[in-house]
């Protein structure tokens, strides 16, 4: 029975299904720990090493669940931790609860110890962010910002003063219109179905259409069937977002896999070229990797209407599920018997295949990175969960590991933020925890938040984490060099041993350096019963190559390793080795 506004919170939580909250107890949230401690039958409280990671990994459980994720910081700057997991979740639509503290309510304003108004910080980053004002005020708040994150795919933020918490139900007065029981914890989710004459002109468009790719987001990753029989009927190729990795498996006939900067030659000559383009739940942020406007008839599919049009001017829009979306057009449209444009894709697909199996497997010391991502890319298994980070090691899960059916994948789509891969993992694991986890990160991101890899020991979590080791903030070293022609400044790193620090965490730790050996340690890194770091040192010098190098970026490099760039003559050495194809 609640008697206090900390009890009736976790009440609602309950009443919505939350059974996992990431944080760390502090002071100003004390009241709402007593609570959970309560409750700890119902709700398990996952403490990590930093508030940051608490709120990469509500994200990261809502990304790999599409449940409501929940974290929960301290007053001030606990609070303030949150905010860069949190906006994670903002740009890439996951539904996620931030619960925090604020100072005693008579001294919020008069600069009291850590007295931060997290209410107005968190303005931009909340759809739905308010203060509570006492216990009657507590079940009204909590059940909309639990049902806004979920309906609108976004955070939710709610703030409570510390006397607050422990108010007793019967010393806050209810106002008489807050009429006792009025509302209900129940989620009424939407499957819109897309308007008659948006679908008659979509079908118009595809059927006139001759050379067909459709771009597929995270908002298809539950349409695989769909997408694959669209692209069926029409001959069509399926290009992927980074965030639909997973929504069409890379053995499939019809993909040619990712777009952008980290996809591939192919997808990327298939935009070039199409005359058609379906975005099928995909708000792909580069506009300059679209085809150019005017080349292609367009139509979208989203959930959302204010994103139509949002990338490329689009002819007809349907607002809806995608899977449902995809299902109308594909009883509609008419076969398309010319296979000539996709089996052009599927040459493509081939010789790009052998490149990376090539890059893949190259002997070379120091060790090339893309050896690393080809041998995990082998061991995964079937229902694995890949949780990635950015930087360089994108772009090798992106091309070298495929995705295959009944796998997971993802990573900071929009935000592109350095350090979500372990607490995705460590997420990903407690949600799903018969399935094989791996975080496949860089030295860089682990670095920042790698003391919760003692998080994963300590709840006996068996993630594994695969480091690609080059002792560099590598993305940024090749945009320097690559995108604006300068030389490398402050983008190396002092190394870290981090077999030693899983170790030191009581976790197990390897490091591979010989990619004669790579395979034979990932293999007893996987059987490990336990969490695990495999420390693999790469190439400093291995440079993440577009898909087809632009006269501009070679001229840049050019320019950069002239004026200066350490290790010239090296970084030109591997770059250059065996290239023509890449380059070309």
């Amino acid at each position: 029975m609640a008697s206090t506004a900390s009890d009736i919170l976790v009440d609602v939580l309950v009443d919505w299904g939350v059974d996992t909250i990431f944080g760390m107890p502090g002071d100003g949230i004390n009241g709402i720990v007593e609570a959970l401690r309560r409750r700890q039958d119902e709700i398990r409280f996952i403490q990590v090493r930093h508030e940051e990671a608490a709120a990469f990994a509500a994200c990261g459980y809502a990304k790999f669940t599409g449940r409501l994720g929940v974290c929960i910081a301290t007053s001030g700057p606990g609070g303030l931790h949150l905010l860069n997991g949190l906006y994670d979740a903002k740009l890439d639509h996951q539904p996620v609860l931030a619960i925090t503290g604020l100072q005693y309510h008579d001294l919020v304003g008069t600069y009291t110890q850590q007295d931060v108004e997290l209410d107005k910080v968190f303005q931009d980053v909340a759809l739905y962010n308010q203060r509570i004002m006492g216990a009657a005020h507590v079940r009204n708040i909590a059940i909309l910002a639990c049902r806004t994150a979920l309906a609108h795919r976004g955070v939710s933020h709610i703030t409570i003063p510390v006397d607050l918490q422990e108010q007793g139900i019967g010393a806050d007065m209810r106002a008489p219109r807050n009429v006792k029981g009025h509302n209900t914890a129940l989620f009424a989710p939407q499957l819109p179905v897309p308007s008659e004459a948006q679908t008659r002109r979509a079908v118009e468009v595809l059927d006139a259409g001759k050379r067909i790719v459709i771009l597929a987001g995270q908002g298809a990753l539950k349409a695989t069937d769909q997408l694959e029989r669209l692209a069926d009927k029409l001959g069509a190729v399926i290009v992927k977002a980074l965030l639909g990795k997973a929504a069409v498996p890379d053995d499939s006939p019809f993909t040619t896999g990712q777009v952008g900067l980290l996809g591939t030659a192919p997808s990327q000559e298939a935009l070039e070229t199409c005359d058609t383009l379906l975005i099928a739940g995909s708000t792909f942020p580069y506009i300059e990797y679209y085809p150019k406007p005017g080349q292609a008839r367009a139509i979208q599919i989203d959930i959302d209407a204010a994103r139509i049009g949002l990338r490329y001017p689009v002819e007809a829009g349907l607002v809806g599920d995608c899977g449902l979306a995809l299902d109308i057009l594909t009883e509609r449209v008419r076969r398309h018997e010319d296979r000539s444009f996709l089996q052009t894709a599927q040459a493509g697909k081939a010789d790009w295949m052998k490149l990376m199996e090539e890059r893949g497997t190259r002997p070379d010391l120091p060790m090339k990175p893309q050896v690393v991502a080809w041998e995990l890319g082998k061991r995964l298994s079937d229902t694995a969960i890949v949780a990635c980070d950015s930087g360089t090691i994108a772009t090798w899960w992106a091309r070298q590991i495929p995705a295959r059916r009944g796998q997971m994948h993802s990573l900071s789509g929009n935000l592109a933020t350095m350090a979500p891969g372990v607490p995705y993992a460590i997420a990903a694991q407690l949600a799903h925890p018969g399935r094989q986890v791996v975080a496949y990160v860089g030295d860089g991101g682990f670095s920042m938040l790698m003391a919760d890899f003692a998080t994963a020991v300590k709840y006996k979590l068996p993630i594994k984490v695969i480091i690609n080791n080059n002792n560099s903030l590598g993305q940024i070293k090749w945009e320097q060099i690559a995108m604006l022609g300068n030389p490398e400044y402050v983008c190396d790193l002092q190394p870290i041993d981090f077999a030693k620090v899983a170790e030191a965490c009581g976790g197990k730790g390897f490091t591979v350096t010989d990619p004669k050996e790579c395979g034979a340690v990932l293999d007893a890194a996987l059987a490990h019963p336990g969490p695990v770091v495999v420390d693999c040192l790469v190439d400093t010098n291995e440079p993440p190559m577009p898909p087809k190098v632009q006269a501009k970026q070679a001229l840049h490099f050019t320019e950069a390793l002239a004026r200066g760039t350490p290790d010239a003559l090296k970084i030109a050495a591997t770059v250059f080795k065996g290239r023509a194809r890449e380059v070309i």
